[in-house]
């Protein structure tokens, strides 16, 4: 008999999403720790039940003693911290022309990074071979001499130009780059690593990765145009994951042809003024792009990243805060901060960990 989900399960779940609650708090606390007193204030939990969720992690690696706290007249509190070393995640991220991939372990600091070309108009088998060849080899590279993944994979992450469903993992009609249409990147990708993946979009995955506000565009401008939205505090991918195709919003109806088959499109425009080497007139497109975001859905702050913007930071970030300002002008309102990714080139593939471990710590 089929059905839904027992009692059982529902307390399984919420069994994890309380050791999730707790492991974001050993995380966030560092190396100076937390005690299971102050742990049970922050997550509402009973003394007790953080006590069985911290053995639980303790005997899993995942959280170890630290010291004591100095005593306030009772007896000392036991400070517990998150081991990062006890797990690992890897971040690949696929650009049109180049491969990344780094291993991160549970803080989400890197440990390990290799870069090589890519190819995403080779043939999808092709393409899903050499990925998985940079991947085995980042983790040979790490592993050796007894090394950092002694405490195990929990996954791989992987970011790719969009559109994609990031719920079943097949890539879309990725401009320029019919073919991959319909593929099932994640499967192919899990199959040959024999290791669980997770698929999101490049601007998804640096939106996690950079999430600070409690909403924000990642606007990223490399080879395409995209973004990555945050919205009440999480990543927004929409009813069909599909959200963010920033740089196909229609600006100009009479514009050039897109290669998603619209004309005028943001991405065209911008890209035609970066190759004809018009910095200024490209953030002045992406500023307008990015007011219309701002008009659209409120946000707090706007992200600047991808490999043009970071060649030459300056002029896009003055380019897009006056485009904001002046709309803000004009509705009487403050303009939103604008701000470079603090993370730069890494921004994309850090974060496409930050998806496997998302999950671990009630994120995402």
């Amino acid at each position: 008999m089929t059905g839904a989900a027992g009692p059982g399960a529902n307390l399984s779940a919420l069994r994890s999403h309380n050791a999730a609650l707790v492991l974001r708090l050993l995380r966030d606390a560092g190396a100076d720790g937390v005690s299971r007193l102050e742990l049970a204030a922050h997550t509402g939990l009973t003394p007790q039940a953080v006590s069985k969720i911290t053995a639980r992690l303790r005997t899993e690696g995942l959280a170890t003693e630290a010291g004591h706290r100095a005593s306030t007249g009772g007896k000392p509190r036991t400070v517990l911290r998150l081991v990062p070393g006890a797990r690992h995640a890897i971040g690949l991220h696929l650009d049109r022309d180049e491969l990344t991939a780094v291993l991160v372990d549970l803080a989400g600091i890197p440990v390990a990074a290799r870069t090589a070309p890519f190819d995403f108009g080779a043939a999808a088998d092709e393409a899903v071979a050499a990925a998985t060849r940079e991947v085995e080899a980042l983790i040979e590279d790490a592993g050796t001499g007894g090394g950092p993944l002694g405490g195990g994979l929990l996954g791989v992450g992987v970011a790719a130009p969009g559109p994609l469903d990031h719920g079943s993992g097949v890539l879309h009609r990725v401009t320029g780059f019919p073919h991959w249409d319909g593929f099932p990147l994640r499967d192919a990708l899990a199959q040959r690593l024999g290791l669980p993946v997770v698929l999101d979009k490049d601007t998804n995955a640096a939106a996690l990765g950079l999430a600070t506000a409690e909403s924000s565009a990642y606007l990223h401008l490399g080879t395409g145009l995209g973004a990555g939205l945050v919205l009440g505090g999480g990543v927004y991918r929409g009813a069909r994951t599909d959200a963010g195709e920033f740089g196909h919003q229609v600006i100009q109806l009479d514009g050039p042809p897109c290669g998603c088959g619209n004309r005028g499109c943001l991405e065209a425009l911008c890209l035609a003024a970066v190759a004809r080497g018009d910095g200024a007139g490209a953030a002045r497109l992406l500023g307008v792009g990015a007011a219309n975001l701002v008009r659209l859905l409120d946000i707090d702050r706007v992200l600047l990243g991808g490999r043009v913007v970071l060649a030459d930071p300056g002029p896009y970030v003055q380019g897009v805060a006056a485009q904001l300002a002046e709309d803000a002008a004009r509705a009487s309102c403050p303009a939103v901060p604008v701000d470079v990714v603090e993370r730069g080139g890494r921004a994309v593939v850090e974060g496409a960990a930050q998806l496997v471990l998302a999950p671990l710590f009630a994120l995402g």
